[in-house]
């Protein structure tokens, strides 16, 4: 097993240790929950828009794969919509606790860019071989983060339908996890600073 299949297996913890420090650390307050709390919502409405057309194989974690190549909806502007959408999240999180800002903030930010160049690393390799020359068209026009202005398009790659309802069944753990992440983080401002 190498070490990026390990990051990728284990991806779904790596956010543990910050959630950890942002409750301890929690010195939340009415800006640090407003802007924090409209970070994560734009990350996860970029999640839910993404998982709605990849469908429920973007959760697993054990083998890298996919039945698509996708390019539609956010992947027409950004090869990684998900991981894009999951480090607005933790970063907003991370700006709703004010938790040692900017030190927590700052590291989260940079480590989950790095783990996921890793994941995404280990992610292509599967695409390449699997899609060829339809994913390097694709991969030479979309960047990885930071999303194109126009809509990439190639009506050649065959796409699933745009699937809202299942998109939301998927991200209904994700969205659990963000609302008892922030619900305690509130709890801990308002405890604070007696708010009661």
């Amino acid at each position: 097993m190498s070490f990026s299949r390990d990051v990728f297996k284990y991806r779904s913890y790596t956010p543990i240790p910050f959630i950890i420090l942002m409750l301890i650390f929690e010195n939340a307050n009415v800006y640090s929950l407003s802007i924090g709390l409209l970070i994560t919502l734009i990350g996860e409405a970029i999640r839910l828009w993404a998982v709605s057309w990849a469908g429920s194989e973007t959760r697993t974690t054990g083998t890298i794969g996919g039945t698509f190549l996708i390019i539609s909806g956010p992947y027409s502007f950004v090869r990684n919509p998900l991981y894009v959408g999951n480090i607005l999240m933790y970063t907003g999180l991370g700006i709703m606790s004010n938790a040692l800002f900017p030190y927590l903030q700052i590291a989260g930010f940079i480590f989950f860019v790095i783990q996921y160049l890793i994941i995404i690393n280990e992610e292509e390799k599967y695409l390449s071989k699997t899609f060829g020359a339809e994913f390097e068209n694709f991969k030479s026009k979309v960047p990885k983060f930071l999303p194109r202005l126009i809509p990439y398009r190639d009506k050649n790659v065959k796409q699933p339908p745009l699937n809202m309802q299942a998109g939301l069944k998927s991200e209904r753990r994700s969205i659990q996890a963000f609302a008892v992440v922030a619900f305690f983080v509130l709890i801990k401002w308002l405890i604070r600073t007696q708010a009661f």
